[in-house]
């Protein structure tokens, strides 16, 4: 049976492949629907990023409703300079013509968590968490009709890429990070310590490029803008793909190892706000809620991701 997921995400070059991904495979994963939140860019760059993907992946019938445009507690903080001013600079693609829903995307949330049968949806968010933090607070009842959520966020050996103790989508609302990881649903981490290995080398890149359809087009087309950014500041070998793990783990959760640990979200000292603090030697007594993976199969994580996107 297919998975059942709502996406919740800020596009991103990475969010649009993560999604692509999940699109690519309807036999294994049912999208209900995507909701956008503030994050890589503003809200209304976000939800029509959103909206271009799903055309691109040939999907104008997918929902896509607008969240939340700021964090819980702070002003907003953006990263167009890794994601250019769109937040999906580098491939030249048309403006959306399918409509974005006029429900908010947290009341989406939570009215789908309310309909399907407990335990069934699975939420993927792959940007701040202020729409799923928003959503619990003012509709407690859904926490526990949640089946889990796989998320991308947080370091641990690799710290920050934001700051040198925090990863973005953590620190632009702790708060909210604070609430979910505290919430007591089951919870997949995908931190930089993993996508960081998920580098689109140049190979890598030629392979999408090689697939002479659009969508794969695209990908290396984002993948040769967003490169720039993590050549310069790691010296790495390419571009690494955050948020495609969250839906390559939903798909084959074998190419991944991890721990089940305590993780802690830090909300008050100027130095770490944001940080994801992560009992990896187990040396608290703090109850583990969080499944934080370390590791994947780099090699098989790009097959899988390279045969969908020949799909589209």
């Amino acid at each position: 049976m297919a998975e059942r997921i709502i996406i919740d995400t800020d596009p991103g070059q990475d969010d649009a492949v993560a999604i692509l991904l999940a699109l690519a495979s309807p036999d294994e994963i049912e999208v209900l629907g995507i909701t956008a939140v503030a994050g890589n860019v503003p809200l209304a760059l976000t939800a029509r990023n959103a909206r271009i993907v799903c055309e691109l992946a040939g999907r104008p019938d997918m929902k896509v409703f607008a969240g939340c445009d700021r964090p819980l507690r702070h002003e907003l903080v953006t990263a167009e300079q890794v994601h250019g001013k769109s937040g999906l600079d580098g491939p030249d693609l048309p403006e959306p013509t399918m409509p974005l829903q006029g429900a908010h995307g947290v009341d989406f949330i939570i009215e789908t968590l309310r309909a399907e049968p407990a335990g069934t949806v699975t939420l993927c968010p792959l940007g701040p968490l202020t729409n799923i933090a928003t959503a619990f607070e003012r509709a407690p009842d859904i926490v526990s009709r949640v089946k889990r959520i796989v998320l991308m966020g947080g370091a641990y050996f690799e710290v920050g890429n934001i700051t040198p103790a925090a990863e973005f989508n953590i620190y632009v609302d702790p708060e909210a990070a604070a609430l979910v990881f505290g919430a007591g649903v089951p919870l997949v981490v995908l931190p930089l310590d993993v996508t960081h290995k998920a580098l689109v080398t140049k190979p890598r890149n030629d392979a999408f490029r090689a697939l002479g359809n659009r969508a794969g087009t695209a990908v290396a087309e984002m993948t040769d803008f967003f490169e720039r950014f993590d050549l310069a500041k790691y010296g790495s070998d390419g571009a690494p793909l955050h948020d495609p793990c969250v839906t390559a783990y939903l798909l084959r959760p074998d190419l991944f190892s991890g721990r089940y640990i305590n993780v802690e979200i830090e909300t008050v000292s100027p130095l770490t706000r944001g940080m994801t603090v992560a009992d990896w030697w187990g040396v608290t007594d703090r109850a583990p809620n969080a499944t934080f993976i370390g590791d994947l199969d780099a090699d098989g994580f790009f097959s899988l991701l390279t045969e969908r996107l020949a799909r589209l």
